[in-house]
């Protein structure tokens, strides 16, 4: 039974039948305009895009933000994979399912991001623009040019901030704590933002123990991975491949999970039509930060090519 939400202003609620699962997702825009599908991070859900969803509806998209496998009310996976692979399958099959052309676009934030830049390497991928927020591409990571000691500088740092991502592998301790962990991750990375509606809304999409599980298998696919299952092998070993498609790429200057200093290395490692800005006032969590900012920057760059 499907679970009516309490929508953002303008927003419908639909719901996707993938074949692993079946996702909730706000929508805003018409019917038959060209697909922007936003995709949010951890620890968050789809009122991440309450902001910007009626900003892009308003140029004439149609703006679709599911609540990601294993975030209630959308289901867990039916093959219990949560990598990357798995999520950049998802957004190929929603592009399927909602017969989207090639005009559609995909933004990402946070672990968005990450199946986001995934599909920007991918060859096959159905976007013809990517939005990434918060997460670098993987060059910004792997890249050292002339530029050794800041990358050696800066992963050494990330390092210390990353501590979250070894705290979640430990099975069921992690689960237990996520009621304190994830506003302390919020209060972190976001200084100064008023956090508590997200909260809430968070919260509300973990309502079981298989639902904290599924959202930390996330990382514990990442840093422990396996062989992925034959519909995610071609999507996960392109995940982390160079960028293929034109990308632009937003990073709040007051980041205080992924440091910003490595916006600046990403611009080196992205193909011609890219971008990359630096937003001021704004941590990690930027679109709800600073909403008008990075909807600007964001409708600026899709609109230099006519959809």
């Amino acid at each position: 039974m499907t679970q009516t939400l309490d929508a953002p202003a303008g927003a419908d609620q639909i719901e996707l039948v993938l074949p692993t699962a079946t996702l909730q997702a706000f929508a805003w825009g018409p019917d038959d305009g060209p697909l922007a599908l936003c995709l949010h991070g951890f620890p968050d859900t789809a009122y991440s895009w309450r902001h910007l969803g009626p900003r892009l509806a308003a140029q004439g998209y149609r703006v679709v933000a599911p609540f990601t496998r294993g975030y209630a009310p959308s289901t867990l996976a039916a093959d219990g994979d949560y990598n990357v692979g798995a999520l950049m399958y998802d957004a190929v099959q929603i592009h399927r399912l909602l017969g989207a052309d090639d005009r559609a676009v995909v933004i990402g934030h946070d672990w968005g991001c990450l199946t986001s830049n995934g599909l920007a390497a991918y060859r096959e991928s159905p976007f013809r623009k990517v939005v990434s927020m918060s997460v670098p591409p993987v060059g910004a990571f792997t890249s050292v040019g002339d530029g050794a000691a800041q990358l050696v500088k800066l992963l050494g740092r990330q390092a210390f901030m990353s501590w979250y991502m070894l705290y979640v592998q430990l099975p069921w301790l992690s689960e237990k704590s996520l009621d304190r962990l994830i506003p302390l991750l919020w209060k972190r990375w976001s200084p100064g933002y008023d956090a508590a509606d997200d909260l809430g809304h968070v919260f509300d999409a973990l309502p079981t123990g298989e639902h904290r599980s599924a959202v930390l298998r996330y990382y514990r696919a990442t840093l422990r991975p396996g062989k992925p299952a034959q519909p995610y092998r071609a999507l996960q070993a392109a995940g982390f491949d160079e960028v293929r498609t034109p990308l632009l790429y937003l990073h709040g200057i007051s980041d205080g999970c992924m440091q910003a200093g490595f916006a600046d290395r990403v611009g080196a490692t992205l193909p011609p039509g890219s971008d990359v800005r630096l937003v001021p006032g704004a941590g990690h969590f930027l679109q709800l930060e600073q909403p008008d900012v990075v909807a600007g920057l964001v409708i600026d760059y899709l609109s230099r090519d006519p959809l």
